[in-house]
């Protein structure tokens, strides 16, 4: 049976060390909306962006893809090139990252993509604690905008 949680020691914003339970099919987007901390709008934007990653095929490959060698008599047009799905998926992936900006794109990549926690993505960009909520929002309310999700 596969493991759903995992147990996880995190430091709180006043340095105290907590344990947490995580669920692993949890994205940080959704934890943050199930809390109230997002807006519908902003985790379905989210969503989006996410999902045009990973069809666009962005994302970091885990193992080898035994389908992308040329086949003979077909001009070099191997199966491994991109689809149409995914390069449209790349490029709406492209237009929202656009609309969200510099300063903002960073770290709406880091949680929505890479499924970074809040906390994680302002320590790796070197943001005071709790910058990340207000400039993710910012983010997601740009890329909202430009998926036009009302």
């Amino acid at each position: 049976m596969a493991k759903t949680h995992v147990e996880h020691m995190i430091q709180d914003p006043e340095g105290r060390t907590q344990s947490v339970l995580v669920h692993l099919g949890e994205s940080p987007l959704a934890w943050l909306h199930a809390r109230g901390l997002l807006s519908e709008r902003h985790y379905l934007a989210g969503d989006m962006l996410r999902r045009d990653w990973e069809r666009a095929g962005l994302g970091a490959r885990v193992t080898m893809r035994w389908d992308a060698a040329p086949r003979s008599g077909n001009g070099g047009q191997g199966q491994g090139d991109p689809t149409m799905a995914q390069l449209s998926a790349r490029a709406r992936f492209d237009g929202a990252m656009q609309a969200a900006g510099p300063g903002l794109a960073d770290i709406l990549w880091r949680v929505a993509c890479a499924g970074e926690g809040l906390v994680a993505a302002e320590k790796a960009l070197g943001w005071p604690s709790r910058a990340g909520k207000l400039v993710l929002t910012l983010a997601l309310d740009r890329v909202a905008g430009w998926y036009r999700v009302s």
